[in-house]
């Protein structure tokens, strides 16, 4: 089992930042991605960025040149830097890990960019 704790959500004015971060703990020795989805109201779950262990990484086209996914190994924690936010940016945001095939989600973090 893999357990995901995120943090960091919060309001914040267009042109502002935020950091999220998802910390794992469990059974994550055979982590093949780790990335951050998003769900605003009344829309399907999108992905936001992925890395996988090779360090490669996927931004949504949305978001790039503004979002930055990045990891720290020795606390098995993922982040996501989000710069020049936007009110389309408004969403519950989610960890996901994918270990061993299985797919894992954290319990989600609200991001409100509203002035």
């Amino acid at each position: 089992q893999v357990q995901l704790v995120e943090s960091g959500g919060g309001l914040v004015q267009p042109g502002g930042s935020l950091r999220l971060s998802c910390a794992a703990s469990g059974s994550i020795f055979n982590t093949v991605s780790m990335g951050w989805y998003r769900q605003a109201p009344g829309k399907q779950r999108e992905l936001v960025a992925r890395m996988r262990t090779s360090g490669t990484t996927d931004y949504a086209d949305s978001v790039k040149g503004r979002f930055t996914i990045s990891r720290d190994n020795a606390k098995n924690t993922v982040y996501l830097q989000m710069n020049n936010l936007k009110p389309e940016d408004t969403a519950v945001y989610y960890c996901r890990w994918v270990v061993a095939g299985n797919a894992y989600w954290g319990q989600g973090t609200q991001v409100t960019v509203n002035s």
